[in-house]
């Protein structure tokens, strides 16, 4: 009589797959491509300080990445963010000549991201490197959005990114923004590394507003809207008197999103881009 097996073997459904460990929780379609933020539900390897795992797992920070699916597409990346690829996808870096090459330099320079950003054109699957911070996608239509140094990481391929320099003295010197910042126009969607979750981003919709802010937490403005720098009440008696000082000013019509919560993060996690 045969003996019954000490174990028996799991079904399907029980199996622990890596498709049923990851989750999808944003996404964005371009004209051929699709992008989204995909999250690793938990880790179970023994690789790293289990203690700092378990802390990341203790206050629900979870490993996230970015996967493009291109059809016949074309898209663009931070130099070194890519993980793997897979299907009939050609990488290329575009220098543009002497010209060109200084040009991306001098940009590259005044906005804390790459020299170079290759371009990945075809049909399959693009991954990017794995992180621990934050990711927001951002649509563009016909349109350019201003960004905080240092955010940009990825974009469809139609999408232009460059530096912005502020016209207005006073938010360059006294903004904290700086001369010059990101700037991605075009059709198409972008991503972005933000300092936050982003159900800590507040997205205001300015029609013919104004809109102050103590601080240096906006992270992105798209639409008809000016920064300038602007003291809290019209003398500066009364601007020392109040205890707020300059205030960054975006006034117009269009979207500024803000980061209220930034300031009160010791270290803010932000994603390893670069």
């Amino acid at each position: 009589m045969a003996q019954p097996p000490m174990y028996a073997p799991q079904s399907n459904q029980d199996v622990y797959t890596f498709d049923k460990n990851i989750v999808t929780t944003q996404s964005l379609a371009g004209a051929n491509s699709v992008v989204e933020i995909q999250e690793f539900k938990e880790l179970r390897g023994i690789q790293g300080d289990p203690n700092l795992l378990h802390h990341y797992k203790s206050i629900g920070l979870r490993l996230k990445r970015i996967r493009v699916t291109l059809n016949n597409g074309q898209m663009k990346a931070e130099s070194g963010a890519l993980h793997y690829k897979k299907g009939a996808i050609e990488l290329d870096v575009k220098t543009g000549g002497v010209g060109g090459l200084l040009k991306k330099a001098v940009s590259s320079a005044v906005t804390e991201e790459s020299v170079f950003k290759p371009t990945y054109t075809g049909t399959g699957e693009v991954y990017l490197e794995p992180s621990w911070g934050y990711y927001m996608l951002v649509h563009l239509n016909n349109e350019e959005a201003i960004v905080d140094k240092g955010l940009y990481y990825a974009s469809e391929g139609g999408i232009e990114v460059g530096a912005y320099r502020n016209k207005n003295v006073s938010s360059a010197l006294f903004g904290g923004e700086g001369i010059y910042q990101t700037r991605v126009k075009g059709t198409g969607w972008v991503v972005l590394t933000i300092p936050v979750s982003p159900e800590e981003v507040q997205k205001f919709t300015l029609t013919n507003e104004k809109l102050s802010v103590d601080g240096t937490f906006a992270i992105l403005r798209k639409g008809h809207v000016d920064f300038t720098v602007e003291k809290s009440t019209k003398s500066f008696f009364g601007s020392k008197a109040s205890g707020e000082g300059l205030l960054q000013t975006f006034t117009g019509t269009g979207e500024v999103w803000l980061c209220p919560t930034l300031d009160w993060y010791p270290q803010p996690p932000y994603p390893r881009t670069h």
